[in-house]
This record gives structure tokens, sequence and C-alpha cells, in this order.
């Protein structure tokens, strides 16, 4: 079975925050504590939107299987080049290629805007497949922050991974995009 990959619609919403649910109360990948309401998620969507960048769904059969997008890497107006990716799937979709499927399309969407930075931040859960997931699709480890959450009764480390989506720009009117 083939997935389509596409932008997020507000009706995906639903869908997207119950994947997401399944991640804050069972699993040390988001360091989220209460997951986030469908009205939170809607306005994720129309702030990435605004910004001109992209939220993207994976569809199998009518469902919501999986979703990407592409936040601010931090607030400060210097750092609008440089986003953050968040790849979510369903918990029963894992293992299938989903991920890179996802990965791969966020890239390709992002290179196409301002951003010529992309960023992974990976909790370290004891199991490499994000960060070899990520390796596959040309970032690399850049550092690695120790012990920086506590969910579930234990300390967790984030994977530092990034990489470049575009040429860096030379002048400073390449700059003002």
């Amino acid at each position: 079975m083939e997935s389509v990959i596409r932008p997020a619609a507000p009706a995906d919403l639903d869908a997207v925050a119950e994947i997401f649910t399944h991640y804050v109360r069972h699993t040390v990948i988001t360091f989220e504590e209460t997951p986030p309401s469908v009205a939170a998620w809607h306005q994720r969507l129309d702030d990435l939107a605004t910004q001109g960048l992209p939220f993207l769904v994976a569809e199998m059969s009518g469902d919501v299987v999986g979703y990407a997008y592409a936040g601010p890497w931090r607030p400060k107006p210097a750092y609008r080049h440089t986003v953050e990716n968040s790849i979510y799937l369903a918990p029963d979709r894992t293992g299938q290629g989903l991920g890179g499927t996802l990965l791969e399309a966020l890239l390709a969407t992002c290179a196409q805007t301002h951003v010529r930075q992309m960023i992974a931040v990976i909790a370290d859960a004891g199991t490499d497949a994000s960060v070899a997931l990520h390796r596959r699709f040309g970032f690399t480890d850049v550092g690695r922050l120790a012990a920086v959450g506590y969910k579930h009764d234990r300390w967790i480390d984030t994977v530092l991974m990034q990489r470049t989506l575009g040429p860096t720009p030379t002048d400073a009117t390449d700059l003002n995009r």
C-alpha cells in the first residue's frame, strides 16, 4: 500500500493530535508532557502557513498515518533561515519507510523556500532509528545535550543533527528573502 504525501489541511488535525498524543503519553521522544489540543494544532498549522513553512501529512487508504513539519529553530530574527523538523508516525505504521518518505518530502519542500538549514533535535530514547533516518538523508551530528529533559522518571539527552538545504547566500540581497 502506497502513501500519499500532501499538505496538511484542517480536517487532518484530529488524526495528527491523536498520533502525537500517543508519543506524549507513552514515550520520551517528545518532551511535551500534556498533549496539545486540536485547537492548538489548528494554530500551529496557521502559524506555519503564515511563515511559509510546510506541514505535511502521509495518507494511506484515506487515513492520516503520519505527519511532518518544519518550524522555526529559534524565535530571534537572525535564525529565520533555519528550521527544526518534526516527524511522527501512527504507532502501527513505524518501520514501513513512511518516516523517510515524509522527511524526503519535507526537505524538498523546504528547499524551495527561504530555508537554508534544517536541524533535528532527537531525544536519545535508546534506539537509533531516528538518528539513522536523518543520517540517510544527509544530516550530520553536530552535538549532544546531556540530561536536558526529564520525563517518565528518567533523564534524557538530545542529539543535534543538521543539514544544509541550499546554497549559503553570498550577499545581502540573498539574505533578505
